[in-house]
């Protein structure tokens, strides 16, 4: 999914555009995966010159989660 993923700076605000896939099991099987980049990613984006670094995991639980 990383291909797909988009980061971009307005101003002071960090955008972040990445696919939303069929939900996958994570390793643990506590959540599902529904976008990820699969570790850490280079980005076109600069913060004082240096090389912005990022790493999403957007999921779900499996399981409902209890309080």
């Amino acid at each position: 999914m990383a291909d797909d993923l988009s980061v971009t700076r307005e101003g002071d605000t960090l955008v972040i555009r990445i696919p939303i896939g069929t939900p996958t099991p994570s390793a643990s099987g506590k959540t599902l995966v529904v976008a990820s980049t699969r570790g850490n990613q280079k980005t076109a984006v600069q913060i004082d010159g240096k090389d912005l670094y990022l790493g999403v995991n957007a999921y779900v639980y499996a399981e409902p989660k209890r309080s």
